[in-house]
């Protein structure tokens, strides 16, 4: 797909579709640089495990809620190759429960690490790829954003947030060679799921037509195409990868 040399940048990308992401673009021979907020253990095993790849790779603890760690992601990153071909914005966290009993506190952390974080990041992006006039970005958005989940109603507003930021920001860079779109992920196989119980993961499958979930892999697959120079015509889409949970 023509990512040999190029520079991608994947936000929380020591785990889950995060990591499966990450692998994707170094198999595709790319410079991979990722950031994390969790285990440095987990992360160096990532890194590890990229650089058998023969790219160069690079992990940075950064929270994205935070401007200036964003930013020191950013400069670090661009010590791979002097540019920045393709972000990732995956970062995200939850913490479920119902509307009654949801605090402010839980509702402002979610949006602080899933949208404003993607907001620092896209702001930082756009600058660097601006400059360029190249530049491919794909948000980390959900199912849940689009059709809204009982006790995920902070989760629900971030994700349906960086839809609307998605088609904005398409709209503002497209004539700069800039695309911006986002994937939706359904039911997908993480640690974020194994934490459901059976009766929800019973009930949730039962909704998906393809009658399982879907493994971080179908979400990587689905980021490749858009960061390709086969999608340079493709901006302000959101892509579900959900098993046709949304149809």
């Amino acid at each position: 797909m023509g990512f040999q040399d190029q520079t991608v940048m994947v936000t929380g990308g020591s785990r889950g579709i995060g990591k499966a992401v990450c692998k994707a673009f170094a198999l595709q021979g790319a410079n991979v640089a990722f950031s994390y907020s969790g285990s440095s253990q987990a992360a160096e095993e990532t890194a590890r495990e990229l650089r058998e790849y023969g790219g160069k790779v690079l992990a940075v603890k950064s929270d994205v809620s935070k401007m200036e760690e964003c930013q020191t992601f950013f400069e670090e990153a661009a010590t791979l190759g002097g540019r920045i071909d393709v972000l990732v914005c995956n970062a995200g966290i939850t913490k479920d429960t119902l509307l009654l009993r949801m605090s402010e506190e839980d509702f402002e952390k979610v949006l602080d690490v899933n949208l404003k974080g993607t907001f620092h990041c896209l702001k930082l992006a756009s600058k660097i790829m601006l400059k360029q006039r190249y530049g491919r970005v794909i948000n980390m958005a959900s199912i849940v954003g689009l059709r809204g989940n009982p006790g995920q109603l902070n989760y629900a507003a971030s994700k349906a947030g960086v839809i609307g930021m998605t088609k904005s920001m398409a709209k503002e860079l497209a004539r700069k060679n800039i695309t911006v779109n986002a994937v939706a992920p359904g039911m997908i196989d993480t640690s974020m799921s194994a934490k459901m119980t059976d009766s929800a993961k019973k009930e949730m499958l039962g909704r998906i037509p393809c009658g399982r979930m879907g493994k971080p892999e179908d979400v990587a697959a689905a980021v490749l195409f858009f960061a390709s120079p086969e999608a340079g015509y493709i901006t302000g889409q959101v892509l579900c990868v959900d098993g046709g949970m949304a149809v």
